[in-house]
């Protein structure tokens, strides 16, 4: 179940929401809790995922009670925790992944059963940690309550694709939280903008890209190329935005203030500043969990490279077990050190010059991470740039038009909502008779799109 279906709307949403409001607030966790449950295992598709899901919040409360309690030994259960956490990352994520790459590298026979990832290991793992190493740093007392930890990990709008919400971030919350009207109301209204990213922008100019791939990277012209990743880098955006903002919305229904995961990432003027505008709450996880403990940039410009590179090369893998995701968060690791010591400085001081840059680069990074077949991808590549091309008789060198006819409105439409003007105007019209029929028409209008069938599953829940 996706939070851009029908069902999820008119039939999980209100149930869940009228328990909610009917529960006592010393069991309104409780509610989050068994809610949250029943919403992931309407998505899993094997049913033990479930109490693996279960067993993971069990472990990781009971861990917290005996690193806040052991004193010197708090360390060992901290390790202990760590490794419990990624041994199933790894396992479903990567372990056919490196199965492969020994096979290829031995020439051993080493097989592996196809492994389904449980939807949201990536994040809800990341939350786990977070909160161990927390209470370990004394940063957070260890919760006391199983249904207040249960409801922070598995609450349903960040369960399966983020905000990666760190345990100090609602704490508080998780005890005294207020529930007004108004809340609510705001709440709707922004579960209304991230759905009309989602549906009526990201999913319009998916059908792009899922038609360029119909007819084959190697017939396309150049300019339908451009066109197709384009495409893609807003489809991609529009897609995990509108996510985050219903869950953000969610949130704010039930009485909790989510953390902001985009802040106008295609704005940037360098691949460094965009890294600080998208999916804000992962940069932030890393930061505090892997780049700041391996020492950050406080021993000298040698440890500084390494711990960059080992938390680009851990961006790429937490995006995929494939190759062209480690390739990818190297090529941005390789970017962003090129702006640190050379280019940053010209780019920031002309504006122009950077956002020119960034919009030639910022899909030519996204098609690595788009494309994970590399036979095909060298073939994209080729149709981007007309002086490698290959001859092609099959190519109509006029493709571009009939699709640029079609799809040019959402194309206008993401880059326009790109920038910040929309949520300016939003700003002044949002509680005006005006603001309110807008949003009713995307609601509707979304509504609409969902029941003709036109819609897709959220791109992030495959990380």
């Amino acid at each position: 179940m996706v939070f851009s279906s029908l069902e999820f709307i008119f039939i999980f949403l209100p149930a869940f929401m009228m328990i909610y409001a009917a529960s006592p607030p010393k069991y309104k966790n409780t509610a989050i809790f068994a809610g949250s449950v029943l919403f992931y295992s309407l998505g899993v598709k094997k049913p033990v995922y479930i109490f693996l899901f279960l067993l993971t919040v069990l472990f990781n409360f009971i861990v917290a009670q005996f690193i806040e309690s052991s004193g010197k030994r708090s360390r060992i259960w901290l390790l202990f925790g760590i490794v419990f956490n990624f041994w199933w990352l790894i396992f479903f994520k990567y372990w056919g992944f490196g199965t492969e790459n020994i096979n290829a590298i031995f020439k051993t026979g080493l097989t592996v059963k196809d492994i389904i990832l449980p939807i949201g290991i990536s994040f809800y793992t990341f939350q786990n940690v977070s909160y161990i190493i927390d209470v370990y740093r004394k940063k957070a007392k260890a919760e006391k309550n199983l249904f207040n930890y249960g409801a922070y990990i598995s609450m349903f709008p960040q369960l399966i694709a983020g905000p990666i919400v760190t345990y100090d971030t609602v704490a508080a919350q998780l005890r005294v939280r207020t529930h007004n009207i108004k809340k609510v109301e705001d709440g709707l209204k922004t579960f209304t903008i991230g759905l009309g990213y989602k549906v009526l922008i990201a999913n319009r100019l998916g059908g792009l890209w899922g038609e360029i791939a119909d007819i084959g990277f190697d017939s396309i012209s150049t300019q339908l190329a451009w066109m197709g990743i384009f495409a893609y880098s807003l489809q991609l955006y529009f897609d995990f935005c509108g996510y985050s903002l219903m869950a953000i919305g969610l949130g704010r229904i039930m009485g909790f203030e989510l953390p902001k995961n985009f802040d106008y990432p295609y704005m940037s003027v360098t691949m460094t500043e965009f890294w600080r505008r998208w999916h804000i709450t992962l940069g932030t996880w890393l930061r505090e969990y892997v780049y700041i403990p391996l020492g950050g940039n406080r021993k000298g410009k040698a440890a500084m490279l390494r711990n960059t590179f080992v938390v680009w090369l851990l961006t790429g893998l937490w995006h995929g077990a494939s190759w062209n995701f480690i390739i990818w968060g190297l090529v941005l690791f390789a970017i962003i050190m090129s702006e640190k010591f050379w280019t940053g400085k010209f780019l920031n001081k002309y504006k122009l010059v950077g956002h020119c840059y960034m919009i030639l680069i910022i899909p030519l990074t996204w098609l690595l991470f788009a494309v994970t077949d590399f036979h095909q991808l060298g073939i994209y590549f080729r149709q981007l740039f007309p002086f490698f091309k290959e001859e092609n008789a099959a190519v109509f060198e006029q493709d571009y038009i009939k699709y640029w006819d079609i799809y040019k409105k959402f194309f206008i439409a993401g880059l326009i909502f790109s920038t910040r003007i929309p949520e300016m105007i939003y700003k002044k019209i949002k509680d005006s008779l005006f603001g309110i029929v807008i949003l009713l028409v995307v609601f509707w209008m979304s509504v609409y799109c969902m029941y003709k069938g036109m819609n897709d599953p959220f791109m992030y829940f495959r990380f």
